[in-house]
């Protein structure tokens, strides 16, 4: 089975059901959840991506990121694909990071600023910023963060686009002014 063909659509929507009442668990229940999702998952084909995949998701999402990464990794060696092998590189990426290895969270992250542009872009961004930070890499991170948000403004979005990029990369002309500063345009 791969990913663009599912068990079938009820097992989908059990899954789905099953995520939507995760905030309904007592936080010292979160095994309840997990078996819920546990129970699932053994209703799937032997060697399903899928499998590892909601099991990473449900142990991450109850505070075990050291139990999810080699979960997140099976996922992805047993060839998850498409959107949710997006969802699951931003993730793992996450979970490194929260147990020490954001270098790793880099490595993996990095080549998604180069996918196909997706709903999932700004995560990407958003996770690999925590990564950089976590490496003591905050201009980075920061310049990450403002080029997702620049697009989303209602003002000012060629110039913190700008202000981003300055981050990172050295202006051309010192104490050159910006045509589209934010206090020029509040005028």
């Amino acid at each position: 089975m791969c990913e663009s063909d599912p068990v079938n659509r009820d097992w989908e929507e059990r899954v789905a059901a099953a995520w939507g009442r995760l905030d309904d668990y007592a936080e010292d229940d979160a095994a309840a959840f997990r078996a819920v999702i546990d129970g699932l998952v053994a209703e799937l084909p032997a060697g399903s991506p899928l499998g590892p995949f909601e099991q990473a998701c449900a142990w991450d999402s109850t505070g075990h990121s050291d139990r999810a990464v080699p979960l997140y990794r099976e996922a992805l060696a047993r060839g998850l694909t498409g959107y949710r092998a997006r969802r699951t590189r931003i993730q793992l990426a996450s979970s490194l990071r929260n147990t020490g290895q954001a270098a790793e969270g880099v490595a993996l992250l990095t080549p998604e600023l180069d996918a196909p542009s997706d709903e999932l872009d700004d995560a990407v961004r958003a996770c690999l910023a925590l990564c950089l930070s976590g490496l003591g890499r905050d201009r980075e991170g920061l310049s990450l963060v403002l080029g997702a948000l620049a697009p989303h403004l209602p003002r000012y979005q060629r110039s913190m686009a700008h202000y981003a990029r300055l981050l990172v990369e050295p202006e051309d002309t010192a104490g050159a002014q910006d045509p589209k500063d934010p206090a020029a345009q509040a005028r």
